[in-house]
């Protein structure tokens, strides 16, 4: 590896030259909105992505439909390595009139900045300062903010030719790596009673809001450490003097293991009524597997390998909350490292914003992770 006099790394010296070139390449993607219900915009920013990445990679760059969703796919013939990651964004069409792309006092801000625009610029950067990016896939779904359905065999797929998946998610807090996903499902429970009228006979009644406060007691008691339960949306009745004959909750669960999200599935779905002639009616399910944490084990040696080779110092690492496409690689056996793109905060909030002059370690970082990932033979990373 090449270092400079001064002692710092000629990759991490090559990618604060080329900070301008990001930041304007950020202005461009942040002005391009993308949001995940407008199809036709989403074109429109595919299409600019792909102009971005044809130049700098030897195989083909497309813009593939499903179910009217576009999503950016490169190729590689024998990856060794696939770099993940979305365009869509949470803001509707026209939010930059009133919040445009700004740099100021070394913060950039706009609609999408930070999730997850400013990583996708620093993964296009990173494709340039390697030099050689022949064995590297790069897939942008265009579906990941409603739940990456159009795009989910895709991903599967381009993971398993490649064996090893490095998504360019924001990083968290300091710029740690993200090691560990929870897990994420969805049910709604619908309550089946009778109506009656509360005042003159309300016995005759069976009160959904009753069972359904029973259901509520019951799920909530499935949540432990790990895992949460828990209700969100509800609704009962229709007038105030009325029996409710029906009554809804949406339930949300997260987990940081698949075997738990497994035993609180089959809770939930097996859930029976405790008033007489009452009904209970579950649906929906597991939405996105837990990424648990063996999964990027063997990339973040490979990672803590780049950064002291960088002389970054330790890499941090943090677990999340929240779902990424790295759950749907990482629930398909295939070894993945989330977390390497922007710095930042605020992600879906009208604070989202970028630290501009993290954007170069950011880059370096994926550039020489990118280099090692080269070297190995194509097929899966071990684990």
């Amino acid at each position: 590896m090449i270092r400079r006099v001064d002692g710092e790394h000629d990759t991490l010296v090559r990618a604060g030259e080329a900070l301008p070139d990001m930041v304007a390449r950020l202005a461009d993607l942040v002005g391009c909105e993308s949001p995940s219900d407008s199809p036709a915009d989403l074109r429109r920013c595919a299409d600019l992505l792909v102009s971005w990445l044809a130049p700098l990679l030897p195989h083909r760059v497309e813009v593939l439909e499903r179910d009217g969703l576009p999503h950016v796919l490169a190729a590689a013939a024998h990856p060794t390595v696939l770099l993940l990651g979305h365009f869509d964004t949470v803001w509707p069409l026209g939010t930059l009139t009133d919040w445009p792309f700004t740099v100021r006092d070394g913060i950039a801000r706009g609609p999408g900045v930070f999730d997850m625009k400013a990583g996708i610029v620093q993964l296009v950067t990173a494709l340039a300062l390697h030099g050689d990016p022949g064995r590297v896939s790069v897939l942008l779904t265009g579906d990941e903010e409603i739940g990456s359905r159009s795009a989910w065999t895709l991903i599967e797929e381009q993971a398993r030719r490649a064996g090893a998946v490095l998504v360019c998610e924001p990083a968290a807090e300091g710029g740690a790596v993200k090691v560990g996903r929870k897990g994420i499902a969805n049910y709604d429970i619908e309550i089946r009673g009778r109506a009656a009228h509360a005042g003159l006979e309300p016995e005759r009644g069976i009160n959904a809001g009753v069972e359904l406060a029973h259901q509520i007691l019951a799920l909530t008691a499935l949540a432990d450490r790990d895992t949460t339960v828990t209700p969100t949306v509800l609704s009962a009745g229709t007038t105030g003097n009325t029996v409710p004959e029906r009554a809804h909750c949406h339930v949300d669960v997260r987990s940081w293991t698949t075997a738990a999200m497994a035993d609180v599935d089959r809770a939930l779905t097996g859930l029976h009524p405790h008033l007489p002639g009452a009904e209970v009616v579950v649906t929906g399910g597991i939405d996105r597997l837990p990424f648990e944490e063996r999964a990027a084990a063997g990339l973040l040696a490979h990672a803590e390998a780049a950064a002291d080779e960088l002389g970054l110092g330790p890499l941090a690492t943090a677990t999340a909350g929240g779902v990424s496409d790295g759950n749907i690689s990482a629930a398909a056996g295939v070894p993945t490292l989330d977390g390497l793109g922007a710095i930042g905060g605020y992600p879906h909030a009208r604070d989202e914003h970028v630290q501009v002059h993290t954007m170069p370690r950011q880059t370096a970082l994926l550039t020489e992770l990118l280099a090692r990932l080269a070297q190995r033979r194509p097929g899966r990373l071990e684990r």
